[in-house]
């Protein structure tokens, strides 16, 4: 099951998303456009950009100009990605189908 992989992935972002922050000398309380909203559109173009640069070094290799470590780690990273996205969406869709079927 890819869902402890997910996890993983999921706490590897956070932690780089607070690394990133706290080097910034921003604390968590006053990243700029903290609600939800923005968090969740952030997460989404971040996970495409990591998702193509693993489709950018497979085209590399495919051409042979990378080092297939390097295309490796990429693809990895991106299959995580990807593998994230999906229980997120998951999720959402489950607690949407819970609230569609409470008794009003």
């Amino acid at each position: 099951m890819a869902l402890p992989a997910a996890a993983a992935a999921a706490y590897q972002n956070v932690a780089r998303l607070a690394q990133s922050a706290s080097s910034a000398g921003i604390a968590p309380a006053e990243l700029p456009g903290s609600s939800f909203s923005d968090f969740l559109s952030g997460a989404v173009k971040e996970s495409i950009s990591t998702i193509s640069k693993g489709e950018q070094a497979a085209a590399q290799q495919v051409s042979g100009k990378a080092n297939i470590v390097d295309v490796v780690n990429s693809v990895n990273t991106a299959e995580l990605t990807l593998d994230t996205v999906v229980a997120v969406r998951d999720k959402v869709v489950a607690a949407y189908q819970s609230i569609m079927t409470m008794p009003i």
